[in-house]
């Protein structure tokens, strides 16, 4: 059913959607208004399908021939022109959602299913701007994509049951585990996810205990594999702060609104691994983690 694949944005879940969508054979058109954005992607892609190959989960030819399945495009218009299906994996920001989904329904042939990888905004809402609402489904994959096995499926309230099918088997081809969900805000990662993270850092602004006790804590005391505030800098506490407010927003429940802290964090840039500080201090090539200055 699906050969040639239009992903939407290139940043971090952008390439790693279309690399595990080229590594398992098919087609892949990479969109972004942003040249440069699209070469830092394919650079990516490479390391990482370079990666594999080291790790010896891919041979030299799977890597060259998975590499060789992607091409790029700087417009909506020419990246989806002839697709089986449209990933959009853009920031988390409802306007420029709303506003590339608009796009892709005039764009993309006729009974092409529009996904969406939000992590957290209404698919619902996302597909009331298309003439196929019927079509339009959250695929919302996991950081790092080739990694991660989950894929959380979210039905919008007018998603036909066939096009939920699909995309469930989809995600079976690229060796995912696909889980269906229903369209509320948060859905159920980031719902309960979120909340646990912004409760990490209330308990820091709460002078509770420190960063790396936190994490400490919820990596030896509940097997987590990384701590709250260690997740909250390798997801962007850009992007935890927004998943926050969306849910405040759809629930008018104050439990979600953003900590204090982490809205000062956001305000200040200091957004986590992407910026080189959040909760720790990254640096280029070092895998140390060193707490922030401001949290000693």
């Amino acid at each position: 059913m699906f050969q040639k694949i239009a992903v939407i944005g290139a940043g971090t879940m952008g390439n790693g959607i279309a690399h595990v969508f080229a590594q398992f054979g098919f087609q892949v058109q990479l969109v972004d208004v942003n040249t440069e954005q699209l070469i830092k992607a394919l650079q990516t892609i490479h390391k990482n399908l370079e990666r594999q190959v080291a790790k010896g989960t891919l041979t030299a030819e799977d890597q060259a021939a998975a590499y060789g399945r992607i091409s790029t495009f700087s417009s909506i218009e020419e990246g989806v022109r002839d697709v089986d299906l449209v990933v959009e994996a853009a920031t988390e920001n409802i306007d420029l959602k709303l506003n590339i989904f608009k796009a892709l329904d005039a764009a993309a042939p006729e009974g092409v299913i529009l996904a969406s990888n939000t992590s957290s905004i209404s698919i619902t809402r996302i597909a009331s701007v298309t003439k196929r609402p019927e079509k339009v489904i959250g695929m919302h994959f996991m950081n790092p994509v080739p990694v991660m096995k989950l894929v959380e499926i979210i039905n919008g309230y007018s998603t036909d049951p066939f096009v939920t099918e699909s995309i469930v088997n989809l995600s079976k081809q690229l060796n995912k585990v696909p889980c269906v969900v229903n369209d509320y805000p948060g859905f159920i990662a980031n719902r309960i996810l979120m909340p646990m993270i912004n409760e990490a850092i209330y308990s820091l602004y709460e002078g509770v205990a420190g960063v790396e006790e936190i994490d400490t804590i919820m990596k030896l005391g509940m097997a987590h594999p990384m701590g709250p505030l260690q997740l909250a800098d390798f997801i962007g506490l850009d992007v935890c702060h927004s998943i926050l407010k969306v849910m405040e927003d759809g629930f008018g429940n104050p439990k979600y609104a953003p900590c204090p802290l982490l809205t000062n964090m956001v305000t200040a840039r200091k957004l986590g691994v992407k910026t080189g500080e959040g909760f720790y201090r990254y640096t280029p090539g070092s895998k140390d983690l060193v707490v922030s200055d401001r949290f000693l």
